[in-house]
Parts: C-alpha cells; sequence; structure tokens
C-alpha cells in the first residue's frame, strides 16, 4: 500500500488505517444528475459544498464519461465492460440485465474478504440470479427497478423480503449506508450506494424544496438549452441535488466520526446526463442523448491515504475504469470469465502528479445513436466531428475540415459496433424470468415484467413501476413467463388495492409448465379486505409527473403452489368478479411474491 499522504486533510493519530491494511471503498452514484448540477462546476443556482469537497481533498476526473441511461451505466460500472458486451438494451422489463457470465465489483470484493453491500436502485434484474444478493453483495436495501413512484416511505426490499422505508428515500438509505459502517468499522467494506435522485417523480422534502419554491434560475449559458427550460422541473431537480449535497455531507461525518476517512475510498459520480434541459456548463445535450451534455458525468475520488488533495486528472476516462481502479488500489483480483475487461486502472493518475490516463477511446451507444471520445474530438456515428478543447459545446462540425481524422474515428467506431455488436434501436425479445434459485428462497414478480391480456391495463407507459388495472372480466388474465430452477413448495403472496365494492372477488394463480410430462397447479382465495388506497404524497410531487402514482398496496396470501423445475408460465385470474361498474379500477395488482418453503 502507499504511504498515506497528508495534503488538506490531517493524517490523525488515531485513524483506523495501518501499513497493511486495506483501504474501505464507498462508492455513491446519483440518479440523472448531470455534470453541471454542483456548485463545482459552476452551477450558480445551488450550492453543493459537501461534494465539492470531496474534489477539494480529493481529485476530481476533469472528462469522465458514462452513458445515455441508468442501466448501460450500472451495468458497465459493476462489470468494468462495455454494456453493449453483456446484453442490456433496454431500462426495464428484463432488458436492464446484464449476462450471468459477467463477474461484478461485488464478486471481486466479496471474494477478497470483504464486507459488501449495496443500499439504493440496482436497476440490473430484480430475479436472483440476476438479484443484487446474487451478484456480489451480502446485504441489499432499496429496490431493483428502473424508477420508484413515492420517495416517502416507500415499499421497498431487504435481501429479497417486501419492508417498509422510513422517511424520504435519499436520507433512509444513506442512514443504511452509515449504520452498515458503523457495524464494519473494524472489517474491510465495500459500500455502493445508488441513490435515486434527482430522477423522476420530482418529489421534494418539504425543508428542500422551500428554499427552491420561487427561487429565481440562472439558465445555461447555451440557448438551445435555456429555450426549452421547465423551471418548475430545474427547481426540483436543484432541491433535491442539494438534499443529495447533505447526505454525502452525513456520510463523510460518519467516516469522520469512526476515524475511517484516511484509510477509505470515497468515489461519487452519476449515472447520464440531467433529466431536464437545465445549467449544464453549456454542454449539449441531456439524458439519452450520445453529446456531451448526455454522457459526461462528474467523478470524484478521494482517498487522503494516497490521493493529493486539489487534483484535477486530465485526458479521459469512464465508468468501465472504476472497477479495475477501486480493485488495483485494494489489491483485489478481478477475474473476467466473459473477456477482458474495457475499464483500465487510473491508480497511477491517481497518485502520481505528472501522469495522465494514457491516451485511448470511450465509445458510447444507445438506441441506435453512437459517439466516440479522444482527448480532444468527439466524432458521432452521422459524421460529425467536434474539438472539444476549441468547441466544447459541440456547436460546429469540422468534419470536412478534418476529413483525414473523421474517417479515421469513423473506422474506429464502425469496427467497435461489429466487435460489441449494440442492439437496434428498435429490438425486443422475449423476456424470461427467473424463479426459485436454489440459494435465494425469495423471488419477486412486479407488474412490470407482466403481461395482461383484455381490459386489463397497465397503469402507465413506463413500466418500471407501474400496476395492473381495469380488471373488470373474468376471461382476462395477468400473466408472467418464468423460468422455475428450483422445484418445490412456494407460498405466494399478492400486493392489491380495491374499492370496498370489490371485496369478495376471488383471485387465483396457476403453473402451466411448458415441459408436458410436468404438473400443472394452482391455488386461490377470495379478497376480505378492501384497500381503497388512492394516489399518495402527490403534494410532495413538485413537477407534474410522466410515471405511475403509488398506492398504499396491501398483502394478500393465495395459500401454497407447487412449481415444477423448468420453464412456463404464471397465471392470475380471477374467476369472480365483485363490484364491477364502468367508474371502478376494480382490483389493481402491483407485485407477487413466492418464497420456497419446501424443496422436493
Amino acid at each position: 500500500m502507499l504511504a498515506p499522504f497528508c495534503g488538506t486533510q490531517s493524517c490523525a493519530a488515531e485513524t483506523k488505517t495501518t501499513e497493511n491494511s486495506r483501504p474501505n471503498v464507498v462508492v455513491i452514484l446519483t440518479d440523472d444528475q448531470g455534470w453541471g448540477d454542483l456548485s463545482l462546476h459552476g452551477n450558480p443556482n445551488l450550492q453543493t459544498p459537501n461534494i465539492d469537497s470531496l474534489a477539494r481533498d480529493g481529485a476530481q476526473i476533469e472528462n469522465f464519461y458514462v452513458c445515455a441511461v441508468c442501466s448501460p451505466t450500472r451495468a458497465e460500472f459493476l462489470t468494468g465492460r462495455y454494456h453493449t458486451r453483456s446484453g442490456v438494451f433496454s431500462t426495464s422489463a428484463g432488458g436492464e440485465r446484464f449476462d450471468l457470465s459477467e463477474q461484478t465489483i461485488g464478486d471481486a470484493f466479496q471474494n477478497a474478504g470483504y464486507a459488501t453491500t449495496a443500499f439504493g436502485k440496482w436497476h440490473s434484474g430484480m430475479q436472483a440470479p440476476y438479484h443484487p444478493n446474487a451478484r456480489g453483495f451480502d446485504e441489499f436495501y432499496g429496490f431493483c427497478s428502473g424508477h420508484w413512484g413515492n420517495y416517502f416511505s416507500p415499499m421497498l426490499e431487504h435481501n429479497g423480503r417486501v419492508v417498509q422505508g422510513e422517511g424520504f428515500l435519499v436520507d433512509d438509505l444513506t442512514q443504511h449506508a452509515i449504520d452498515f459502517i458503523e457495524k464494519h468499522q473494524q472489517d474491510p467494506f465495500f459500500v455502493y450506494l445508488p441513490l435515486n435522485t434527482p430522477h423522476s417523480p420530482m418529489q421534494v422534502p418539504d425543508e428542500n424544496w422551500d428554499d427552491f419554491a420561487e427561487k429565481s434560475i440562472t439558465p445555461d449559458p447555451r440557448p438551445e438549452n435555456a429555450k426549452k427550460e421547465d423551471v418548475q422541473h430545474t427547481r426540483a431537480a436543484l432541491a433535491l441535488c442539494e438534499n443529495i449535497d447533505q447526505n454525502v455531507g452525513r456520510l463523510l461525518d460518519s467516516l469522520d466520526q469512526h476515524s475511517l476517512s484516511e484509510n477509505t475510498i470515497v468515489v461519487f459520480f452519476s449515472d447520464n446526463g440531467p433529466n431536464g434541459w437545465r445549467y449544464n456548463g453549456g454542454l449539449r445535450g441531456r439524458k439519452g442523448a450520445v453529446h456531451e451534455g448526455g454522457v459526461r458525468s462528474p467523478c470524484l475520488i478521494r482517498y487522503p491515504a494516497a490521493i493529493q488533495a486539489g487534483r484535477t486528472i486530465g485526458g479521459i476516462a469512464g465508468a468501465i475504469d472504476l472497477l479495475p481502479t477501486l480493485a488495483d488500489f485494494c489489491d483485489v483480483n478481478v477475474p473476467s470469465p466473459a473477456g477482458p475487461l474495457d475499464g483500465i486502472s487510473l491508480r497511477g493518475p491517481l497518485t502520481d502528479p505528472s501522469s495522465s490516463p494514457k491516451p485511448r477511446l470511450i465509445f458510447t451507444a444507445w438506441k441506435g445513436k453512437f459517439s466516440v471520445r479522444s482527448n480532444q474530438y468527439r466524432y458521432h456515428h452521422n459524421g460529425d466531428l467536434f474539438d472539444l478543447h476549441a468547441d466544447p459545446g459541440e456547436t460546429n462540425s469540422i468534419a470536412d475540415q478534418k476529413p483525414v481524422a473523421a474517417k479515421r474515428f469513423r473506422r474506429a467506431l464502425e469496427d467497435w459496433i461489429k466487435e460489441t455488436q449494440p442492439k437496434d434501436r428498435n429490438y425486443s425479445e422475449e423476456q424470461i424470468f427467473p424463479v426459485g434459485h436454489p440459494e435465494h428462497a425469495w423471488t419477486q414478480l412486479p407488474a412490470r415484467d407482466a403481461q395482461a391480456t383484455g381490459q386489463i391495463r397497465r397503469s402507465n407507459r413506463f413500466p418500471n413501476s407501474s400496476y395492473m388495472t381495469q380488471w373488470h372480466s373474468t376471461e382476462d388474465a395477468i400473466t408472467w413467463d418464468v423460468n422455475v430452477l428450483a422445484k418445490g413448495t412456494y407460498e405466494v403472496e399478492l400486493y392489491y388495492a380495491c374499492p370496498e365494492a370489490s371485496v369478495g372477488t376471488e383471485l387465483k394463480l396457476t403453473w402451466n409448465p411448458k415441459q408436458s410430462a410436468s404438473s400443472s397447479d394452482s391455488t386461490g382465495t377470495a379478497i376480505t379486505q378492501a384497500n381503497p388506497s388512492g394516489p399518495i404524497f402527490l403534494d410532495k410531487d413538485r413537477s407534474p409527473r410522466e410515471e405511475s402514482d403509488e398506492k398504499r398496496w396491501q398483502s394478500l396470501s393465495l395459500g401454497k403452489l407447487t412449481l415444477s423445475e423448468g420453464p412456463g408460465r404464471l397465471s392470475l385470474t380471477s374467476p369472480r368478479i365483485m363490484g364491477h361498474d364502468g367508474d371502478s379500477s376494480g382490483v389493481e395488482i402491483r407485485l407477487m411474491t413466492l418464497h420456497r418453503t419446501a424443496a422436493e
């Protein structure tokens, strides 16, 4: 291990660092927070002193790149490889899962003896073996979908079991991280904290909203960005960013209190560009774009024992580099059975002031859009070439003036596309969801992973936090195509809402295996308790939401079901429907859980 470097942080005598101890790791990943959403990067509309302190007391990577949207970035951070190699092609309904052949950063640190945990938004698969507990994380608390419908004491999960959150979600997740650090302060630990904001819905606690409700907003210097800005949405996003900053401060304070700061690597970055047209340093594009504004992220790394305070790292780097970098600092072996890592270790540039990341190309792809970044240029698949030293806002293509360079980048991008095979913009495939992993007794099957027949409708076109509604016909069904990994007896529970008039409605779940030699089974019950929940906490929405509202969901035991091993379909039907009328939504279904109680 490198000798401690005493910069702006003192090398306190009481620190728990020893010459032979391995550093702890805390990785904070925010959701839809753009490069410009920090006072560090010149945003005049907010203050983020705690996040900024990571740059003051550590290093910032000047040009750091992620993907255009959430799940691809998470896959690249977790594996150190481009998401195009690992099968990620969507942000929901199975397309967010990366291949099981990939080893994760959690696997690597867990195998090295670290206590590993993830608290927050996973967004890389819900059912084991895609679940975080099956991908190297000893503990998981949060949600596995791409977004959530309520941030105030919401329904969450803890290691596969449904639980109730406590308070505002980002505060709650941070508190879990603080508690984990306190519990494991004598052990090497790896804490992954993927926070869920400022992703919509734009729900903000009153104490954070009060400072922004009427705030005058300075627009981005880029006219196109300023023209499209929704000021109310911006206010909500910035209020959420200040809440994130407060929680980063709480986390850093906890490291100080336990004398862990010196020997803990803290990483902060975001998963894509901002989720709105707001201040972003004049960069072109936002979330979803493969221009700078869509894929440039802050990246701050503090490690007082080895990284000199106040460093700025030039060149380019990306989310793919964090796994090899952290493993290098911590002397952790990283096997990669799926293929070589695309990322490189940045330990040298981070610890040696005379070093920079070696010149290279970083590629990005999303929904048929492609671009490639070098130290100086960004080339787009449509032929545009921009000199980012002279034109960081990508306003004037110089492809005609630099035809040789444009040709070289086009060839490199086409070779990368051929090698990694990104999915087509309209690509889709039938998704099968695993049930009953032999080492994980709990399986969740949310409405987002289901299909509906007849009049039943999804509550929103964005499936992640949706529910099934408008169930009025006994001919209709909600189905899940699954692959049962371990045969046995499962206790089945539904999470539902319904008006008083729907009490007495019967629900039946049937297992229909595809293999003719396997036996089917069914179980069911009648609803005896109304749950007339309407949307909750909409008063905390500071800007109109696009996704589903959320309700208070009631659990209902459907009994026990025997599942044979192999592929098949779980079909939820209603042999008897009560209280049907045109004004009622009827019984609404949010989630089904299966708990294996006995193996066969």
